[in-house]
């Protein structure tokens, strides 16, 4: 199973020294994502981190990042949005629905569903499919391993995911709430809890 991290959705002063220790600890996928933001900020936080690592990310916005960093592709937030003109190059898709995974995966990479569980970094995205839902989409094959489950995703719930036939996982809130950007001076539970995380997608 694949695990992919999501980045916070806004910018906060340790989040270079975070992203580089978990690259060292053996994140192979991460996810920039910094919803209305100015492209300078993720510019800044790219140069902070070392060029070894930009093959690892794939971007939601500002896809001019992909070449000018040399990043590993980018990614569109809505399963139907165009692919920018004249793009080539590894591309990855959000699916709100179960019925435009089949489509989805043809045109990419890999694929999101989400919303698996309620979201733990955006109370207002909900769960969106049942159980039977799920289960019902992995016997007809629209969920296997180049659909990744997203949304609430935490250590209690990897293994549902897996006996779902998801591919992997993405984790967003279930990391970052592990790191109090105002108060902590370190963040060593937050990578104790992604080697946790490694562990469980093995």
């Amino acid at each position: 199973m694949k695990l992919i991290i999501m980045t916070k959705a806004t910018f906060f002063v340790e989040e270079d020294k975070i992203l580089t220790t978990l690259f060292e600890e053996g994140m192979e996928n991460l996810h920039l994502y910094k919803p209305e933001s100015e492209p300078i900020y993720s510019e800044r936080l790219l140069s902070l981190i070392s060029d070894d690592y930009y093959k690892l990310i794939t971007v939601h916005d500002h896809f001019y990042l992909r070449e000018e960093f040399k990043l590993r592709g980018i990614h569109l937030n809505n399963a139907n949005d165009s692919l920018p003109i004249g793009y080539k190059g590894n591309v990855t898709r959000t699916c709100h629905q179960i019925d435009e995974l089949y489509k989805a995966k043809k045109e990419s990479k890999y694929v999101f569903l989400k919303t698996i569980f309620d979201s733990q970094s955006n109370p207002a995205d909900k769960q969106t499919h049942s159980y039977d839902q799920l289960k019902e989409a992995a016997r007809r094959g629209l969920i296997d391993k180049k659909v990744y489950a997203m949304g609430g995703i935490n250590l209690e719930n990897i293994r549902l995911c897996r006996e779902l036939g998801f591919g992997g996982v993405v984790v967003c809130g279930d990391l970052w709430n592990r790191f109090d950007i105002h108060h902590e001076a370190n963040y060593k539970e937050l990578i104790a809890h992604f080697q946790k995380l490694l562990k469980a997608v093995d």
